[in-house]
C-alpha cells in the first residue's frame, strides 16, 4: 500500500485539496485496519433481513458529480426546467427501515457546475417562476461558487445533514427572453444590470435578397433530410419563400420564424405523399396553407356568410351620402382576418363638434379616441381659419358590440364627416383603411393584408364587379404580401388597390369630385369637396350666430 500512497502523492502533489485527502485516508486505514477484518459473532436472527455485517467502506468513495472529456471544449448546457435542484443541486436521501439518510456520494450537480467553464443557458421566464432560482442565480454570479443546500431549510424546515463546501465556478449566464422581459428586470431588478452587461437584440425579419433566398432552400433541404420528408421542388421553394414574406407582412423582408415555416415543410410534405408525389410541388405548399388556414378560419366564415345575406348591412354597391366601408383586423390567436364595416356620420347644426359614439358609450379604445380628436384637428384647421366652427356630427361604426381599437378608420371617418357635410354620396364599392394627423397625411396602418383580402372575400361572394377595391395608405404598399387569388384578380381587373398619401387623393377616389385647393382669396371651388363643406360650415355658423343674438336680446316689458 506504501507503494501506491507514494504514487498518488506524486502525481497530485500541486493540488494541495488532493493531497491532504490522500493523508486523511493513509491515516484512517491504519488506525482503522479493522474495518478490514472479517466480522463474525452471534447475530439476532430477523426474518427478512440481511445478517451478514460489513464494514462501512463509504467513507473511501469518491462522489464524481462531474465528468468531462480534456479534449471536449468548453461546455455549453441548455437547462429547459431550472428549478433550484436542477439549477444548482441537490443532496439525496435513501430510505432504510423506515429511516431517511445520506451521505456526500448522494450530492447531486446541477446544470451550474456541469456549465462550469462554458456556457449556460436559461429561459428568463422559466427561471423566474421557480422559487428561489433566480435568488440561487444571482448569489452564484455574485460569489463565483456553488454552495450546494437543502431547499426545505429555505421553509423554516430545519434539517440535520450535509453541508457541503461551496465549489468556485467560473460560467457564462445566457438569459434568454422577450423584449418585456428585459425591461421589467431592467426597472424593477436593481442587481439586473450589474450582473448582466451583454444584451443582445435578435430581429424576427431580415432583409429580402438572393443569399437569403438560398438560406431559406438550404433550411428547407436540411429539414427533409433530418426528418425524412419528401424533398421540395424548385417551385415548391420559392412558395415556402413567398409565404416568408406574408409571415414578415412586408414583400422586401423573410420571415425567420422558422417555427412555422417548419410546421408548413412539414404540412407541404404530408399533402404531397398523399397525393403520390415524389417531391413537393407548389401545389402542396398551396394545399397545406388552404389546409392550415380552413382549420382556424370558422369565425370567418360566419361573419363573411352574415355580410352576404345580409345581417351585416354592408353595400358593396351604389352611392350613399355620409356613409363609408370602412375595414377592420379581428385576431383569434394565430389567425387573423379582416372584414369591411359600414361607418356613417350625421352632421348637424351645433357646437359640441365631432362625437364619436363609441366612445360614449366606453367601446372605444384610447387610440381610437386619438384618431377622431385628431381628425377633428384636421377640420377646424381646414375651415374654422376666418369663422367660427359651428359643427355638431356624430360618428359610429355600425353593427359593433365589443370595443374599438386603433386610428386605422380615421380616413374613413373623415370621409364619412365631410361627405355628410358636403352632401355628396361615397362610393360603396371601395373600402379605405389609414390612419390621418392633423396636416390630411395619410399615416401607415396594421394588417393591411388581411383588410385587403377581407374586403375582397366580401366582394367575391356576391360577385366581383370590376369597380370593385381598396384604398390604402401609400405606405403600406412595402407591406403587401396578398395571396396569388387576390393578386390574380388585380391583374385581370376585376379588383384594385389604391395607394395614397393624402386625404385629398382618398376623397376623390371614394366622392369622384376633386376635393378642391384654397385659392388667392382664402376660398375653394364652389362645387368641389372642401367648397361644398367650407359653404355648409359657414351656414351652420350663421344659424349659430342667430340663435345666439335672438337669445341675448333683452325681453321687452311694455306697460
Amino acid at each position: 500500500m506504501k507503494g501506491a500512497y507514494e504514487t498518488l502523492q506524486r502525481a497530485y502533489q500541486d493540488l494541495r485539496p488532493v493531497t491532504t485527502y490522500l493523508q486523511r485516508v493513509h491515516h484512517d486505514i491504519i488506525h482503522q485496519y479493522k474495518d478490514f477484518l472479517p466480522h463474525s459473532g452471534p447475530v439476532l436472527p430477523i426474518p427478512g433481513l440481511v445478517q451478514t455485517r460489513r464494514p462501512d467502506m463509504t467513507r473511501f468513495a469518491v462522489n464524481l458529480i462531474v465528468a468531462r472529456e480534456a479534449t471536449a471544449g468548453a461546455p455549453v448546457v441548455d437547462e429547459p426546467h431550472p428549478t433550484y435542484s436542477n439549477l444548482i443541486g441537490k443532496i439525496e436521501r435513501r430510505a432504510h427501515l423506515g429511516v431517511m439518510y445520506t451521505d456526500f456520494t448522494e450530492i447531486r450537480a446541477g446544470a451550474m457546475l456541469q456549465a462550469n467553464g462554458g456556457y449556460l443557458i436559461l429561459q428568463a421566464l422559466d427561471l423566474l417562476r421557480q422559487p428561489f432560482s433566480w435568488d440561487a442565480l444571482k448569489r452564484v454570479i455574485k460569489t463565483g461558487a456553488v454552495t450546494i443546500e437543502d431547499p426545505a431549510e429555505f421553509y423554516g424546515f430545519a434539517t440535520a445533514g450535509l453541508r457541503p463546501e461551496p465549489i468556485p465556478v467560473s460560467v457564462k449566464v445566457i438569459l434568454v427572453g422577450t423584449a418585456g422581459i428585459y425591461h421589467l428586470l431592467q426597472a424593477y431588478e436593481e442587481d439586473f444590470s450589474k450582473l448582466f452587461k451583454v444584451k443582445a437584440d435578435f430581429d424576427v425579419e431580415v432583409p429580402h435578397d438572393e443569399r437569403q433566398e438560398r438560406q431559406y432552400a438550404r433550411f428547407v433541404a436540411k429539414l427533409c433530410k433530418e426528418e425524412g420528408l419528401p424533398h421540395f421542388g424548385a417551385d415548391a421553394v420559392a412558395e415556402v419563400i413567398r409565404q416568408g414574406f406574408r409571415y414578415a407582412d412586408r414583400h422586401d423582408r423573410l420571415s425567420l420564424r422558422f417555427s412555422l415555416v417548419s410546421d408548413l415543410i412539414r404540412e407541404a410534405g404530408y399533402w404531397a405523399r398523399k397525393d403520390g408525389h415524389s417531391f413537393v410541388t407548389r401545389a402542396d405548399v398551396e394545399s397545406a396553407l388552404a389546409h392550415q388556414r380552413h382549420r382556424a378560419d370558422l369565425p370567418e366564415q360566419w361573419i363573411q356568410d352574415e355580410i352576404r345575406e345580409g345581417t351585416l348591412m354592408v353595400d358593396l354597391q351604389g352611392e350613399v351620402v355620409g356613409q363609408v366601408n370602412g375595414l377592420s383586423v379581428y385576431e383569434l390567436g394565430d389567425y387573423a382576418f379582416g372584414r369591411p364595416t359600414r361607418i356613417t356620420a350625421r352632421t348637424y347644426v351645433g357646437t359640441k363638434g365631432v362625437i364619436d359614439i363609441q366612445r360614449e358609450v366606453e367601446l372605444a379604445g384610447n387610440i381610437h379616441s386619438k384618431g377622431v380628436m385628431t381628425l377633428a384637428g384636421f377640420l377646424a384647421g381646414k375651415f374654422a381659419g376666418m369663422q367660427p366652427f359651428a359643427l355638431s356630427a356624430t360618428l359610429t361604426f355600425e353593427q359593433t358590440y365589443s370595443e374599438i381599437e386603433g386610428d386605422s378608420a380615421a380616413v374613413a371617418e373623415l370621409t364619412a364627416v365631410l361627405s355628410s357635410l358636403a352632401d355628396l354620396p361615397v362610393r360603396q364599392s371601395l373600402a379605405v383603411t389609414g390612419s390621418v394627423n392633423q396636416l390630411g397625411e395619410i399615416q401607415p396602418i396594421g394588417g393591411v393584408n388581411e383588410k385587403i383580402e377581407g374586403f375582397f372575400e366580401s366582394c367575391k361572394r356576391r360577385g366581383l364587379t370590376g369597380t370593385q377595391g381598396v384604398i390604402i395608405p401609400a405606405r403600406n404598399t412595402k407591406h403587401l404580401a396578398l395571396n396569388r387569388e387576390v393578386v390574380a384578380a388585380v391583374e385581370e381587373g376585376k379588383f384594385a388597390v389604391y395607394g395614397v398619401d393624402h386625404v385629398e387623393q382618398a376623397l376623390e377616389l371614394l366622392i369622384g369630385v376633386p376635393a378642391g385647393e384654397r385659392g388667392p382669396e382664402g376660398t375653394f371651388p364652389p362645387e368641389s369637396i372642401y367648397g361644398r363643406t367650407a359653404a355648409r360650415l359657414e351656414e351652420m355658423a350663421q344659424i349659430v350666430a342667430n340663435w345666439g343674438e335672438g337669445e341675448e336680446e333683452p325681453e321687452k316689458i311694455t306697460g
